[in-house]
């Protein structure tokens, strides 16, 4: 059964100065969580807004209603890796092997084509400074995968880097974008993918000033859009490197098959969001979290309480998209029902859980090339999850 879930196509705005313009003049005060899979430790922000939507991913309990989220049991799971240290960033390549960026190492393994279970470090990007959520974060790709890039934190910013790779060993670091905020241990954003147009998509964080999330002239609490090169790429909204607005800290994005953009987003004390991207949109944080029905910010297509999420990686697969949490300790699947049919972007399926609680905290999900399925890394060698045996894995999903 499909319900519709709380939306709101953007509209888009004409300049900078029209997106900003009604953002209000309230001042925010940072006294929520610091980190990115736990709820508000103090009161909410004060100068947030949040409403409750009409429905949401986790209303009532499994069980209890046509609220209740759907559990899933039709995927097959197969361990691909062991042994990985806070994975992060992960590229699949067309060989069949894959790259995983470590946050806390630093390092960039390869998962050999035939032989994944024996990862083997191919470069290790020394800049990179890791401390609470920062280190060494996102990955991507050109698609003739001769570059590869990688998001990452130094004592200054946050940075992207280019390496060249020959399939055995990934170059020397060549820094194409740095200025991006990092001035707190979390909040980093570091989500990046290479787009159906060929330009470099980009998640950033506000480092916990929430007011970056709303500033013009700061790169933090942003979509961006860049050339592989890492110039800003022709025809986004503001002339600059700035695509949307109004985030709090996105850790996921994908697109679908219709080539439209979305994007799972961290919420402070009541709802994480699953964001559906348009250029030059504002998606409203710090003055709404969740569904505020505020006309100048454009509202999330589903959300969930922060203790059943906490989302990170984000992919599409098989006509839905499929996020990885971290605190709920799951797999959410969104059907997109109207994906590939013409039917409304606004409308989204009930949210499907997988995996609950099977292996712990779950960070990155990419699905593979030939799309016969997803990878999904965990995340209990962060600091924050419970160790088991073989953790962190990367495991297979088909269906």
């Amino acid at each position: 059964m499909t319900s519709r879930l709380p939306s709101r196509l953007p509209s888009r705005p004409a300049s900078r100065l029209a997106a900003l313009a009604t953002t209000g003049l309230l001042a925010a005060v940072l006294v929520g969580c610091g980190d990115e899979d736990t709820a508000a430790t103090g009161e909410p922000n004060p100068a947030t807004r949040t409403a409750e939507p009409s429905a949401t991913a986790s209303e009532e309990p499994a069980g209890e209603g046509e609220g209740a989220p759907r559990t899933g049991e039709d995927l097959d799971v197969a361990e691909v890796a062991t042994g990985l240290t806070s994975p992060w960033g992960m590229v699949l390549l067309e060989d069949g092997g894959a790259l995983v960026s470590e946050r806390d190492t630093t390092d960039i393994k390869l998962l050999p084509a035939g032989d994944p279970g024996r990862p083997r470090v191919v470069a290790t990007v020394e800049a990179a400074e890791p401390t609470g959520e920062a280190g060494l974060l996102g990955l991507a790709a050109t698609p003739d995968e001769r570059t590869v890039l990688a998001y990452y934190t130094t004592a200054e910013d946050n940075r992207i880097a280019a390496m060249s790779w020959d399939g055995r060993r990934l170059g020397e670091p060549r820094v194409i974008v740095d200025g991006i905020p990092a001035g707190a241990t979390y909040h980093h954003g570091g989500r990046m993918l290479v787009g159906p147009d060929g330009y470099l998509y980009v998640s950033t964080g506000e480092t916990g000033d929430v007011e970056l999330a709303q500033d013009p002239e700061s790169l933090g609490g942003k979509i961006l859009r860049y050339t592989v090169e890492g110039e800003p790429a022709p025809g986004n909204p503001f002339g600059d490197a700035v695509y949307s607005l109004g985030h709090r800290n996105v850790q996921g994005l994908a697109f679908d098959d219709e080539g439209r953009l979305w994007a799972s987003e961290f919420g402070d004390a009541s709802w994480d969001e699953l964001n559906l991207i348009e250029a030059g949109a504002n998606y409203g944080w710090p003055r709404v979290e969740g569904t505020g029905g505020e006309p100048e910010y454009v509202d999330p297509v589903a959300v969930w309480r922060t203790a059943d999420a906490s989302p990170s990686g984000l992919a599409f697969w098989d006509g839905s998209l499929w996020m990885a949490a971290l605190r709920g300790q799951q797999l959410w699947e969104v059907p997109l029902d109207g994906a590939g049919s013409g039917a409304g972007a606004d409308e989204v399926g009930q949210p499907v859980s997988h995996l609950a609680g099977e292996y712990g905290r779950l960070r990155t999900v990419t699905t593979l090339p030939d799309g016969s399925g997803l990878w999904l890394a965990t995340s209990n060698t962060d600091g924050r999850g419970d160790v088991r045996d073989g953790d962190d894995r990367v495991l297979e999903l088909t269906r």
